[in-house]
């Protein structure tokens, strides 16, 4: 086996050989506080030996692992060159196999020269002496590639893009010389640079508003063989490109900021994101066969209590309940904001609520049991563990994709009839008892309610009487505003909120209602979409019946009673006027799918070993 003698020296000057052979002689391990640790190699190749050599952060974790030990002998399958500021160089390997372990190999070789990075020759004699080393073992072992963009070890006969493909490949017919770099290898210090990449989401535009003025931004994930970059645009910019750049579409991209990505609103393996800026230059690519999808790495529903509350994952799941649009009042914006909750399950047993909101509750059917992948759903401790679709999130319904035909397979051969359990709520984990169902006489004797942060939980009970005093009020006609109006007795109504007047109304629920079980009974308030739920009737249906015939309006409340529902409760102590109280707030009222509550049932007369 020989290293590539001299190689180093090629590609610091521009070449780009295929595959070459180095020996690592050393790696150091260079410690960030704001981004991810990397990884500084000394490189041999048995002729000169260069200390700025670089590993990208998708392969920290081979080092991490040992996988690459000292005087280990590789084969660079994907690399570059950068020229950084000054005449400085810098080698950054993206792919690598491992030819022969350092503990196989156990000495240096070759008599390599060290390079000066301050002053790189153009070109040099190799010495006779030092050209092509050879490794003086004969070990027998099997080479292990690693591959940047899954960070899994992949079988030795994998195929590999080229180097000089993905550095000079794919350039415009404006810029015909222009170098493609790779998305791994870009670094704030760069001054100029071109990548090719693949958008693999685009958000919407979203608005601001605040004392410093008013804007608007999108954003959208790009992709290309060395890893993933997020890419943001502000105002002028937004005008400009948001039209242009189109999902699953590449694109040449160059001019952008560079700087420190932040990992809250972004789940990418990157440690810088992109701004658009007004020199920003993005032009189509109509060569796209060569650069990867949008690629996924799924965390399993049982495994999100690994994951830190506001994390951002992906997700894969069948959904189970497909809930009605609702909707809610934005904490800064105060503006009300339309969502659906939907319930998706998978292999592992465990039920979780994924909430969309804007344009993708609106437009999402959830008839057939639909599969759902989002790639950087976000993570909340809500209920336990929680996802929504966030901004940044890409929501794909029945993608075709490896494993969502197996999560069809699973559910189409059992997975439907299977009962599913949750995580208990505010940061309870999984297990059997994860549901957290609780009778009545339960909630009362466990104090439910009692700490600082609510309690949530699930019982089955049978409506036995409503409060239909009060239980209606006369609202604020716009969509962002719930405030109760006053009627003026001229046919306008005032919203003290709004500061206005107008000439109708919205009806508005705030249901009192009694429920039991075989234990106990329990007081509990429903707003408006699970009091529509349990009367069956829209707030304005309801409301219109209330003021043209009441008889009709009284018929509604009876024919509610002596329904059951699996419901999901809030328990909370409050305190008004020196006296305490618990006071339950119906999350969600479902009606009861008898056989999934039969296998709930049986689970529970398991757990008591009768």
């Amino acid at each position: 086996m020989k290293l590539s003698a001299g190689v180093i020296l090629e590609i610091l000057n521009g070449a780009t050989p295929e595959k070459p052979v180095f020996q690592v002689i050393n790696a150091k391990k260079i410690e960030s506080t704001n981004t991810v640790d990397r990884y500084r190699l000394l490189l041999s190749d048995g002729e000169y030996v260069y200390s700025h050599v670089m590993l990208a952060a998708q392969l920290n974790k081979i080092m991490e692992n040992n996988g690459v030990p000292n005087m280990s002998v590789i084969e660079a399958t994907r690399y570059l060159c950068n020229k950084l500021q000054g005449d400085k160089r810098v080698i950054i390997l993206l792919d690598l196999k491992v030819l022969a372990s350092g503990t196989e190999v156990g000495e240096r070789l070759g008599n390599p020269v060290q390079l000066n990075p301050n002053s790189i020759p153009a070109s040099a004699a190799k010495p006779a002496s030092n050209a092509g080393a050879n490794v003086q073992n004969t070990a027998v072992f099997k080479p292990q590639t690693y591959n940047s963009n899954n960070n899994k070890v992949m079988p030795s006969g994998n195929t590999h893009l080229q180097v000089n493909t993905s550095m000079q490949k794919g350039s415009s017919p404006s810029t015909p010389n222009s170098r493609i770099h790779s998305i791994a290898s870009l670094t704030p210090y760069q001054n100029r640079w071109r990548i090719r990449a693949r958008v693999t989401m685009k958000s919407n535009i979203r608005t601001w508003s605040n004392s410093k003025g008013e804007g608007k931004l999108f954003n959208c994930n790009l992709l290309d063989d060395s890893g993933e970059i997020r890419l943001t645009a502000f105002k002028e910019q937004v005008d400009k490109f948001y039209d242009m750049l189109e999902t699953n579409k590449v694109y040449y991209i160059s001019r952008c900021t560079l700087k420190t990505a932040n990992k809250q609103y972004s789940n990418l393996n990157n440690d810088y994101e992109m701004t658009m800026n007004p020199e920003t230059v993005i032009e189509p690519c109509n060569d796209d066969s060569d650069l990867p999808t949008m690629t996924f790495d799924f965390v399993k529903l049982s495994e999100l209590e690994q994951c830190k509350p506001q994390s951002m994952t992906d997700i894969i799941g069948v959904v189970k309940v497909c809930n009605d649009l609702s909707s809610v009042i934005g904490r800064q914006s105060n503006k009300e904001i339309v969502k659906r909750d939907l319930q998706i399950v998978d292999q592992s047993g465990l039920a979780v609520s994924l909430t969309l909101w804007g344009e993708d509750a609106n437009k999402f059917d959830g008839q057939g049991f639909p599969i759902v992948a989002v790639k950087g759903a976000r993570v909340s401790d809500y209920n336990g563990r929680s996802l929504s679709v966030s901004g940044s999130s890409q929501l794909i319904v029945n993608p075709d994709i490896k494993e969502a035909h197996v999560l069809r397979g699973w559910f189409e051969s059992g997975g439907r009839d299977q009962s599913f359990s949750t995580y208990q709520g505010e940061g309870g984990s999984s297990g059997g008892q994860s549901s957290n169902w609780k009778t009545f006489l339960q909630v009362k004797s466990e104090n439910l309610g009692q700490g600082e942060k609510a309690d949530y939980y699930t019982a089955k009970g049978t409506v036995v009487f409503l409060k239909k005093d009060n239980c209606m009020y006369q609202a604020c006609p716009t969509m962002d505003c719930n405030k109760k109006v006053i009627d003026l007795g001229n046919g306008q109504y005032r919203c003290e909120k709004c500061n206005r007047e107008f000439p109708n109304h919205k009806w508005r629920m705030i249901l009192s209602c009694n429920v039991a079980d075989h234990t106990d009974n329990q007081w509990i308030t429903c707003f408006q979409e699970s009091a529509e739920a349990l009367l069956g009737v829209k707030a304005d249906e309801l409301g219109q019946l209330r003021e043209t015939d009441e008889m009709r309006f009284d018929q509604v409340m009876q024919d509610a009673l002596f329904k059951s529902y699996i419901f999901r409760m809030r328990a909370k102590v409050e305190t008004y006027n020196d006296e305490s109280r618990l006071k339950t707030v119906c999350v969600t009222a479902n009606t009861v799918n008898w056989k999934e509550y039969g296998n709930q049932l049986a689970d529970q007369i398991a757990q008591l070993g009768i």
